[in-house]
């Protein structure tokens, strides 16, 4: 659930500070790593908070004004995302302060807390962007049978509280467990690993392990959606070119194809690094590599809660329609 908190050293380390948080934790001494690059990352973080927070916060207060039941299943989806991107970015001025200060009480509330929830608030909206593109898959299958069942809005309110529900109980767990077995330290931690425990470490390595299987699950399954709503354009095509439902089922296909673009550009990078880091942090000659990759696909990941109002935009038709009155009504 953390990472390397930033490249979680300051230039105020001496030698011997260093040296003695490696006796701590058991590891060989690694080098320092350079702090040039924090006014960047803190800049960088500040600017998808600030664009993030207006955006995710125009779009829950529309869900909340609107105040009516949803209609369908991609409303209840769309409500749980916009929830998922706005916790995201108010998880971003922890780290921000993580960046900018060195007190050991605030690298303590990063490790423990802030890294663990933004992690969460990441594969939540992961996880309900598969939801959203399964449904719009089984929309399009199930076009002459009906509606399928898990595209019924009590479906999508069960999914959404199971999802909630496993997330949270990992995040509790992980929370109680380094708080109940962190390991003692003389210095302000190196990194958030240093302080894990034999059974921390073993518990940090399940859970990394198992939140890239559900990504690569919902990977695929985007992958699999959108070739076969391709095939099926292209089908139609083929068929009827100029029909309307035709020109339907191109729409769906350009939707999911927006989808899975802001996934893969979000999401792809972070985890080609995240699994092999969590397991090669320790080894001195991967952990300055590891961190500064890590850094760079985590801000890579967070920029879609900048990204995630285009979803909205083109699946929610309701919304649509107000933006743009409130547009018109602006100029």
């Amino acid at each position: 659930m953390s990472d390397h908190g930033g490249l979680e050293v300051t230039s105020s380390f001496n030698q011997s500070s260093i040296t003695n948080q490696t006796e701590v934790d058991g590891s060989t001494n690694c080098d320092q790593v350079h702090t040039a690059a924090y006014p960047f990352f803190m800049t960088v973080y500040s600017l998808v908070f600030l664009v993030g927070f207006l955006l995710n916060g125009f779009i829950m207060f529309y869900f909340c004004r609107a105040q009516r039941q949803a209609s369908n299943s991609i409303i209840v989806y769309l409500k749980n995302l916009a929830a998922a991107d706005f916790l995201l970015c108010l998880c971003l001025p922890i780290r921000i302060t993580n960046y900018a200060s060195n007190s050991v009480t605030i690298r303590l509330i990063y490790c423990n807390f802030g890294a663990s929830a933004l992690f969460l608030n990441m594969y939540a909206s992961i996880l309900f962007m598969g939801y959203i593109a399964a449904n719009r898959y089984l929309k399009i299958v199930q076009r002459t049978l009906g509606t399928h069942i898990l595209q019924t809005v009590r479906a999508a309110h069960i999914i959404s509280t199971v999802t909630w529900v496993f997330l949270l109980a990992l995040m509790s767990t992980y929370v109680i467990l380094s708080f109940q077995t962190q390991r003692p330290f003389t210095s302000v931690p190196v990194s958030c690993e240093v302080l894990h425990s034999g059974q921390l470490a073993l518990l940090y390595k399940i859970i990394h392990s198992c939140s890239t299987a559900i990504f690569l699950f919902v990977l695929i399954s985007l992958v699999f959606f959108y070739y076969s709503t391709s095939r099926r354009v292209s089908l139609a095509r083929e068929r009827q070119p100029a029909s309307s439902s035709s020109k339907k089922l191109a729409k769906s296909h350009r939707n999911i194809s927006v989808l899975v673009c802001v996934f893969c550009v979000c999401f792809v990078p972070y985890h080609l690094v995240r699994l092999p880091n969590a397991f090669l942090w320790r080894y001195c000659s991967w952990s300055k590599v590891f961190s500064y990759l890590m850094e760079l696909t985590i801000i890579v990941s967070v920029l879609n809660v900048c990204l995630d109002p285009l979803i909205y935009f083109i699946f929610c038709k309701a919304f649509r329609t107000q933006l743009r009155r409130r547009v018109g009504s602006t100029r």
